[in-house]
C-alpha cells in the first residue's frame, strides 16, 4: 500500500515534513468488524515485539511506525469495534500497561529520528551545492574546449550553448508501506526492501560526476517482508498429520517465528487441539497456543493445513480462515499440503481484491465465490531454507 506523497520543491522531504508524513502514514489504522477484538489484542502484543526488535537492530523508523500504529489502534480505534465490550478486563489492563511504556518510547524515537532526518537533509543540501559547482565548472571547461576547437579549424563549427542539464527535481518519491509491514519491506528480494533504502535516481540524465546523497527513508517503498520457511516445516508436518490423512481428515497448525533483519523467519510449528473433517479443520483451546507464544516471544506468521484427497488451493472456508491473519499482517502465509498429489502451495489473498472481498463476505461454511478477479495467489515473498532450524509443538 502506498502512502500519500509528501515532497518539497526539490523532490526530497524536509525533516519536519518527513516526520509529519511518517506520523500520518502510521495513523492510518482501520479496525475490521469481522475480526474479533481479541485477535487485535493478540496482534498488538506481536506488534510491540516486532517494534522492540527493530529498536534493538537500530531500525528506528520501522520501530516508530509500529509504536504509532499500536497507539492509534488502542487509544482511538479499537473501542469502536462492535464487540469491544467482550474483551476481558485483564487484557485491557495489560494493554494499558503497554501503552504507558510505549508513549515515552515513541517520543524518544521521534526526537532521535528528527535529529537524524536533519543531519541527512543538511548533507543532501551540501551534496547538491557541490554538484552544482562541479557542473558549473564542467560547463566552463566545455566552453573553453569549444573555443579552442573553433580557432584551430578557422570557423565556429562547434555549438557554444550550455549543455542542457536536467534540474534536480525528480529525486525520488518517498513511500511508506504497511510495516506490520513494516513495508514494506521489506532486503534481498524485489518484494522486500532494505530498511535504509534510498529513493531511486535516474542517473542516466545526470552528469557522470554527480554524487548527491539522498536522505535515506526507512520503509520508503511498497512491498512485503520476506518470509523464510524451513523446508522441515512441510516434511515434519506431513509426518505428524499422516495418520489423519490416511483417515481422510484434515490437520492444521500455526506458523510462528520471529522478526530478524526485516525478515519474518518461521521457527515453530504448533499443532493445537483440533477437530478435523475431510474438508475442514477447527482449532480448540487457543489459550494454549497464546501461552506458548508468549513464553517464547513468538509472533504469528500464518497457518498450515492438509488437503488429504484434493489438490493444493484455498477453498472458500480456507479463504475466510486466512483473512484475519492477512488483515493483521500483510505477509501472513497459508501453506497447503496435498500429499495425494505431492503438491505444496504457499498462498495469500490478492491484496487489491481478494482481501477486501473476503473481509466483506458475510457467508459461512462452503459457498461459491467468483473466480475472476482471482481471490488468492501464489505468495512471491517466501524463501524456503533447507538449513533453517525448526521446533514443532504438538498439543493434540
Amino acid at each position: 500500500m502506498q502512502a500519500k506523497k509528501f515532497v518539497d520543491s526539490m523532490g526530497v522531504l524536509e525533516p519536519k515534513e518527513r516526520m509529519r508524513a511518517l506520523i500520518t502514514f502510521s495513523s492510518a489504522v482501520e479496525v475490521d468488524p469481522s475480526v474479533p477484538p481479541k485477535r487485535y489484542y493478540r496482534s498488538g502484543l506481536e506488534m510491540v515485539r516486532m517494534a522492540n526488535v527493530y529498536v534493538e537492530e537500530g531500525s528506528l523508523e520501522n520501530a516508530l511506525v509500529l509504536y504509532l500504529k499500536f497507539m492509534t489502534l488502542f487509544l482511538e480505534k479499537i473501542r469502536h469495534h462492535p464487540d469491544y465490550a467482550s474483551v476481558p478486563p485483564s487484557e485491557k489492563q495489560q494493554n494499558q500497561t503497554y501503552l504507558r511504556q510505549i508513549l515515552p518510547k515513541a517520543e524518544h524515537l521521534k526526537a532521535c529520528l528528527l535529529e537524524q532526518f536533519t543531519e541527512e537533509y543538511n548533507q543532501y543540501l551540501i551534496d547538491v551545492k557541490r554538484q552544482q559547482a562541479e557542473e558549473k565548472r564542467r560547463r566552463e571547461l566545455e566552453k573553453e574546449r569549444q573555443k579552442k576547437r573553433s580557432v584551430e579549424v578557422g570557423t565556429d563549427i562547434w555549438p557554444t550553448s550550455d549543455i542542457a542539464v536536467q534540474p534536480l527535481e525528480d529525486l525520488g518519491d518517498i513511500y511508506y508501506p504497511d510495516p506490520s509491514a513494516p513495508p514494506p519491506s521489506l532486503d534481498d528480494q524485489g518484494t522486500s526492501k532494505s530498511i535504509s533504502s534510498t529513493p531511486s535516481i535516474d542517473r542516466g540524465t545526470k552528469p557522470a560526476t554527480s554524487n548527491v546523497t539522498i536522505p535515506s527513508a526507512t520503509l520508503t517503498k511498497p512491498g512485503l517482508r520476506t518470509v523464510v520457511i524451513p523446508s522441515k516445516v512441510m516434511t515434519h508436518f506431513l509426518t505428524l498429520s499422516q495418520k489423519s490423512t490416511m483417515n481422510n481428515i484434515e490437520t492444521c497448525g500455526i506458523l510462528a517465528g520471529k522478526l530478524e533483519r526485516n525478515k519474518l523467519i518461521i521457527t515453530h510449528v504448533i499443532l493445537p487441539k483440533q477437530n478435523g473433517t475431510p474438508d475442514s479443520c477447527t482449532t480448540m483451546n487457543e489459550e494454549e497456543i497464546f501461552e506458548y507464544q508468549d513464553q517464547h516471544n513468538l509472533i504469528t506468521i500464518g497457518w498450515i493445513h492438509t488437503h488429504p484427497t484434493q489438490t493444493a488451493f484455498l477453498s472458500s472456508v480456507d479463504l475466510h480462515t486466512h483473512c484475519p491473519y492477512q488483515l493483521l499482517m500483510p505477509e501472513a502465509l497459508a501453506i497447503v499440503c496435498a500429499p495425494k498429489y505431492e503438491e505444496t502451495g504457499f498462498f495469500t489473498l490478492t491484496p487489491n481484491y481478494g482481501l477486501s472481498f473476503i473481509a466483506n463476505c458475510k457467508l459461512s461454511g462452503f459457498h461459491p465465490h467468483p473466480t475472476e478477479p482471482p481471490l488468492f495467489m501464489n505468495a512471491d515473498h517466501v524463501k524456503v531454507d533447507g538449513n533453517a532450524a525448526l521446533e514443532v509443538l504438538d498439543l493434540r
